[in-house]
């Protein structure tokens, strides 16, 4: 195993100045949810260059690309989403193109959030996640490159591209493991994400719940309101509740922090001056923790409205989860919940375990940590119970903001480490792959 690392160190580096041109073309390609198309063809154009086995498109306009080991073996999933936030007003940008991918030695965090200098691609998407996608297609690259060159390995390195993870439904990751990989005769055993993790080991994040909240009067003239029932008016003792009540009781997870819970929007119909309100909408996200669901946070708001109601006879409400309607850059068409499942994997995982030993074996530093947002994993790790982690060149904190980059330092790194990990996990076989608990 040495040997062939020691063969991978040789290879990636070979690979560095495609991989991070490849980067820059892909920041330089606009892809907001639902318009993914131009990064899809990139994708799948780079796999086709750098020797995957296969490599096509979904029906969704998902992108997998399979690079087959010369042994049977696991199969490992290297996620990335094609799709990005707005950039903007660009006037936050100071003097960068949000799509220029304009290349250049600046200040920047390390690993422990101190800042130094060192070479950054900037734009839109940068850290969210070109970067880190740009370095799980060169991961896959190079295990091509290492069986050309005549080493065997194990297992099936599996990339895939996915559309629509931005609105934070996981339609398109949904799509791609339900009915892509069941119609292809494809399964996976683990997935690594390529979302933001400073080239640390990230283990889980929180749950989110999108909600909303109800709650009826009647409709007056706006002169004589006493005729009416403001619903706005009957909505506070829910808000001070929800903030003053619920809120605090919310458990805490040692790993991942507290369940936590923020009325975002209030809106209210009809919405005219002259007209006392008959409805207000409290939209309300909900951040869960391992062992809590859609279903146990609705009912804690269920039950302040039943508590309200008892004291109130005018007092009427209803909560539910919201759900979106999202339509693919092909045409395909999900009404979805606004739910995402909470998850976590132990340090002590065997999975965590032969990552780490991976990047040790490297001579990389191994940290841990745990995303504050919510990612795709919420389907692999907390409804499929698959191992999973994060393991990502990009950071956190310039993600969304105009202040995107990647360090290609970092990219260079990411490729061998991402490489790493997948022949240690394939190595450890059966044992690494355990399903989650909690």
């Amino acid at each position: 195993m040495t040997e062939l690392l020691e063969e991978l160190k040789k290879v990636s580096i070979e690979l560095k100045n495609d991989a991070i041109n490849f980067a820059q073309k892909l920041i330089q390609t606009p892809s907001i949810s639902g318009s993914e198309k131009d990064v899809a063809d990139l994708l799948l154009a780079e796999m086709e260059k750098l020797g995957y086995d296969q490599f096509f498109r979904d029906d969704m306009g998902n992108v997998v690309g399979i690079v087959e080991g010369t042994k049977a073996g696991p199969a490992i999933m290297y996620n990335s989403h094609m799709d990005h936030v707005s950039p903007g007003d660009p006037n936050n940008w100071e003097g960068y193109d949000p799509y220029g991918g304009t290349i250049d030695i600046c200040k920047v965090d390390n690993q422990d959030g101190q800042q130094e200098e060192a070479e950054c691609i900037h734009g839109r998407a940068a850290s969210d996640v070109k970067g880190g996608e740009a370095a799980q297609i060169y991961a896959g690259g190079a295990l091509a490159k290492l069986k050309k060159l005549g080493h065997d390995f194990k297992g099936k390195f599996i990339f895939t591209g996915v559309v629509q993870e931005e609105p934070a439904e996981m339609v398109g990751m949904i799509h791609l493991i339900d009915k892509t990989f069941k119609e292809n005769g494809i399964d996976y055993d683990a997935m690594v994400s390529s979302e933001a993790t400073s080239l640390k080991l990230y283990c889980g994040h929180r749950g989110r719940v999108e909600m909303l909240a109800t709650i009826y009067g009647r409709t007056s003239h706006g002169s004589a309101p006493w005729l009416g029932i403001n619903a706005i008016y009957k909505s506070i003792p829910l808000i001070s509740k929800i903030k003053d009540e619920l809120y605090p009781s919310l458990p805490t997870d040692k790993q991942l922090g507290q369940a936590s819970l923020s009325l975002n929007i209030i809106e209210c119909s009809p919405g005219a001056l002259s007209i006392v309100p008959d409805k207000c909408m409290l939209s309300l996200d909900r951040r869960t923790i391992p062992g809590e669901e859609a279903q146990s946070a609705i009912k804690e708001i269920q039950e302040l409205i039943d508590q309200l109601a008892s004291e109130d006879e005018e007092f009427k409400a209803d909560i539910k989860v919201k759900t979106a309607l999202e339509k693919s850059y092909t045409g395909v068409e999900y009404e979805v919940p606004k739910v995402m499942a909470p998850w976590k994997i132990s340090t002590d995982h065997p999975f965590v375990k032969a990552a780490a030993n991976a990047l040790e074996e490297l001579g990389e530093p191994v940290k841990y940590g745990y995303w504050d947002f919510g990612t795709d994993a919420s389907k692999t790790a907390g409804i499929d119970r698959k191992p999973t982690i994060g393991y990502s060149p990009m950071q956190e904190q310039y993600a969304h903001t105009p202040y995107d980059k990647v360090r290609t330092d970092y990219i260079s790194r990411a490729i061998v480490g991402n490489s790493a990990i997948y022949l240690k996990v394939v190595e450890a076989g059966k044992e690494a792959l355990k399903e989650l608990e909690w």
